[in-house]
């Protein structure tokens, strides 16, 4: 029988060769209270801000409040399996998402567990929470990121490493835009990132079946965080997407990332905070809602050459009541973002799709992100527009209307039907060109107004018929030649007079 002595000799030697690579030590805290997804927790010391909390059970939870006694988890799944008394302990791991082109062509949830089915290898791992590129490390946006939609690029152009905000009521068309800006980047090279944030499953999937129809899923990642999901999932979903088309901006490419909705994004976290116990401000909301969307939207960049040359452009939705885009949520991301496309419901409501208000619509960033060629036939169309829509208002109460007056209108009906798409059409750059330099050469003057979408379309077909090097040029180089608009100009005046022989035979 060994003495005692020897079996302390043994256990100091043991303790002196233990290597703790070798094992894992653990710290376990207590679930004191847990209720409507939120779980109070003490024992926990040394956890971070973040960190992934584990229940066991394949159920988690992100640290969202730490004090000296307890600490405030918020709960990511299953939360009905968790229960007062049960054990918990800290993975030393903040929330990340996977990265890398793996990712391409997938639906997954904010992280980073496939929704589609499919296993899933990814490249690497990326924070949720990153800070923003610095000022030096930006390069100016002033490269044209084409959204296929003639009103908006026309009008309110967007440039690579841009954050436009997209707002209107609901039902106004916001999802169909960044749907059609995201199929026109597809033969562009430009990585899509959707993030749909407590919308519809059945909305998410009709998004996903247009992507993969229109052959533009390969390009796209789609991150997930339906309404039947939880408001932490819906919290983390904007901050994934956004870490995601970040690792692609940090490898040179360029990326487009949108984010649907906002609004709901800001509730989410509301009701989160609200569970945690956080003081209410505005509207119940806390007071760091603006940082909440602020941190988010100051990521998207153009990166300098030194750091590759790559751009992350945001298109963040938000969701007003009744047009009031004078209430909280809507004034904070404007005051973000570097401009706003706003949809109005009358206009919607009138056939006119898009429905834009070209009066509350800005570009902050402006002409220098836009095409030379349209630059060249968009000189006055805002203007035009803005006056007709005015003019029309003041219209409708008085008869007598003078020659200039009626011209202005005339030209103004053709110019809004010129504009209208429908929904997931896109046209390109040389097709935008031809029809604002048709529109300004008058071919659309003698048309019926109620004809004019069905002739531009048929004009757009002639041109492709019988101009195709000129228009590829146009696509190609991105301006408007001599050359190219002298070739435009005859095909204009033949299309104009076959067009007139037409109605006269009619």
């Amino acid at each position: 029988m060994q003495s005692l002595e020897s079996i302390g000799s043994y256990l100091q030697n043991k303790i002196h060769s233990f290597e703790a690579g070798n094992a894992s030590v653990y710290e376990y805290g207590t679930v004191h209270s847990a209720s409507d997804g939120i779980a109070r927790i003490s024992g926990l010391t040394k956890r971070r801000y973040g960190e992934l909390i584990s229940f066991g059970s394949d159920t988690f939870g992100i640290a969202m409040e730490l004090s000296d006694d307890d600490m405030g988890v918020v709960l990511v799944n299953n939360a009905d399996s968790v229960v007062t008394g049960a054990m918990v302990r800290g993975t030393g791991h903040i929330v990340d998402v996977p990265t890398g082109k793996a990712l391409l062509g997938r639906v997954i949830d904010p992280i980073g567990r496939p929704l589609d089915g499919k296993p899933l290898n990814p490249g690497g791992f990326r924070p949720l929470e990153c800070p923003a590129p610095a000022i030096m490390d930006r390069a100016a946006v002033n490269e044209p990121l084409q959204t296929g939609i003639l009103s908006i690029d026309s009008m309110i152009p967007i440039g690579k490493g841009q954050r436009e905000l997209i707002i209107g009521d609901r039902q106004t068309g916001k999802t169909a835009i960044a749907l059609s800006a995201m199929l026109n980047q597809s033969p562009q090279g430009v990585i899509c990132v959707y993030c749909a944030i407590g919308q519809k499953a059945s909305t998410v999937a009709q998004f996903v079946h247009t992507l993969t129809e229109r052959g533009a899923m390969k390009n796209c990642v789609v991150v997930s965080a339906t309404a039947s999901t939880g408001a932490a999932m819906q919290y983390l979903a904007p901050y994934a997407a956004c870490s995601i088309a970040e690792s692609f901006m940090l490898e040179g490419k360029d990326t487009l990332v949108v984010y649907d909705d906002l609004s709901k994004h800001a509730a989410s976290y509301r009701a989160m905070s609200l569970l945690l116990h956080r003081p209410p401000g505005r509207e119940a909301y806390p007071g760091d809602v603006f940082y909440l969307h602020s941190r988010l939207l100051e990521r998207a960049a153009k990166m300098s050459a030194e750091k590759g040359g790559g751009s992350m452009t945001a298109l963040p939705i938000v969701e007003t009541m009744a047009g009031d885009i004078s209430a909280y949520i809507p004034t904070n991301v404007i005051s973000i973002t570097d401009g706003q496309i706003y949809l109005e419901s009358e206009l919607f409501n009138a056939g006119v799709r898009p429905a834009v208000n070209i009066g509350l619509s800005v570009s902050r960033v402006g002409r220098v992100a836009q095409p030379a060629a349209i630059q060249k036939v968009s000189g006055q169309l805002r203007l035009n527009l803005a006056q007709y829509r005015e003019m029309a208002i003041f219209a409708q109460f008085g008869s007598d209307i003078d020659s200039a007056t009626k011209q202005l209108l005339s030209k103004g009906e053709r110019l809004t039907e010129l504009l209208k798409q429908s929904q997931s059409a896109v046209f390109k750059l040389s097709e935008q060109t031809a029809v604002l330099a048709a529109y300004n050469a008058d071919v659309f003057k003698s048309v019926p107004v109620d004809e004019v979408m069905r002739v531009r379309d048929a004009l757009l077909d002639y041109l492709w018929d019988q101009c195709r090097y000129a228009m590829a040029a146009i696509d190609s180089s991105g301006a408007l030649s001599t050359k190219t608009e002298g070739v435009l100009n005859k095909a204009f005046a033949a299309f104009a007079q076959a067009y007139a022989a037409d109605a006269k035979k009619d």
